[in-house]
């Protein structure tokens, strides 16, 4: 595409002004000013075009993006024409059709040259966002036009939920609760959990010498395996027809949940309405369980109430085995607060700031 720069239009009217005035008069010097400033238009969009000719641009986006944080995406620009260089060139992002003007300018790039240039890209809302292109600009030579060629590099990104910090009364209320919820168990660790008599088959590393030689009979040491905590996050889907604008708090709410119960070491295990995450640990599992809050969407309800999921009429029974269970209720539906009675808290989205 081309476009007239506010200087182009002065020059285009002025290069009128000349031939009309050396129509009118005959004069053979204006006749030669006429021509240059023909020519100089003829040069401008030739040498622009060749700027935009064989320029190879690639994006590279991180593999996490959260929701109002910013991320920085890195820009490189290769121009592989054998012997010209390309000026004054400024690249711009295509999204949902509209130019985006990220700051990237390059002055000179010589041929066979490749630049990077970074950019920082702020997404205010989770889910699916796409890229769809490159517009790339250039006002070489004189400034007069603004050449400009679409690049279709598109890019799809998932951008998670925003990450907000936990109020401190709510970290203490959670280390409270993992503490009483911890349960010794027997298995494979350092800890001695029990001594009893060794029996065939048991390892003979296990005995303990010392209890054996006052008891006269051999007896092995048991361990405490190392202590698993478990959590469960549970966020009901379904809203109330007229819609309820606290969801996505609560998305937001679970994932923050997720991240300090994933730095503190526990086992998550994730229920967004009727999809269930099993139990894990580590970081993939932590980010896929991220990934499925990013795309999950608040189910149109009819009535006062909701039928509820399978998954959720389990986890009084997750409570009673010693897992903590967090239930997140975007919207006080009836149904899901009587069974959220037998869980390890409870958090009403309508009701906090």
């Amino acid at each position: 595409s081309l476009r007239l720069t506010p200087e182009g239009v002065r020059f285009l009217l002025l290069t009128l002004a000349v031939g009309v005035a050396a129509l009118n008069t005959g004069n053979n010097l204006l006749y030669l000013l006429l021509a240059m400033m023909l020519s100089l238009i003829v040069m401008s969009g030739i040498l622009s075009e060749q700027c935009l000719r064989h320029l190879v641009i690639r994006r590279r986006i991180p593999d996490h993006i959260f929701a109002n944080r910013p991320a920085l995406i890195v820009l490189s620009l290769m121009n592989r024409k054998p012997r010209l260089p390309s000026f004054s060139l400024r690249v711009l992002d295509v999204v949902e059709g509209k130019t985006v003007d990220r700051g990237i300018h390059v002055l000179h790039l010589p041929a066979g040259a490749s630049v990077t240039q970074s950019y920082p890209i702020l997404f205010p809302r989770r889910g699916r966002h796409r890229i769809e292109g490159f517009k790339v600009q250039t006002r070489f030579p004189f400034g007069l036009f603004i050449k400009a060629a679409h690049v279709p590099v598109s890019s799809d990104l998932v951008v998670y939920p925003e990450l907000r910090p936990l109020p401190d009364g709510l970290l203490h209320d959670l280390a409270v609760l993992g503490h009483d919820q911890a349960v010794s168990r027997r298995g494979q660790g350092v800890g001695l959990y029990n001594l009893r008599e060794y029996l065939p088959g048991d390892d003979s590393r296990m005995i303990h010498w010392k209890t054996s030689a006052r008891q006269a009979r051999l007896m092995v040491r048991e361990t405490e395996t190392e202590d698993l905590r478990q959590v469960t996050l549970a966020l009901p889907t379904a809203i109330p027809a007229e819609g309820f604008p606290s969801f996505e708090q609560a998305v937001s709410l679970t994932a923050s949940l997720a991240a300090y119960f994933q730095e503190q070491g526990f086992a998550i295990s994730l229920l967004v309405g009727g999809r269930e995450i099993l139990s894990g640990m580590g970081e993939e599992h932590f980010y896929h369980m991220l990934h499925v809050l990013a795309l999950c969407t608040p189910t149109v309800a009819e009535g006062s109430a909701l039928g509820v999921p399978e998954e959720f009429g389990m986890l009084g029974e997750r409570t009673m085995r010693g897992e903590i269970t967090l239930v997140i209720l975007p919207w006080p539906d009836p149904s899901m607060q009587q069974l959220a009675q037998g869980v390890s808290r409870v958090f009403h989205l309508w009701e906090m700031p």
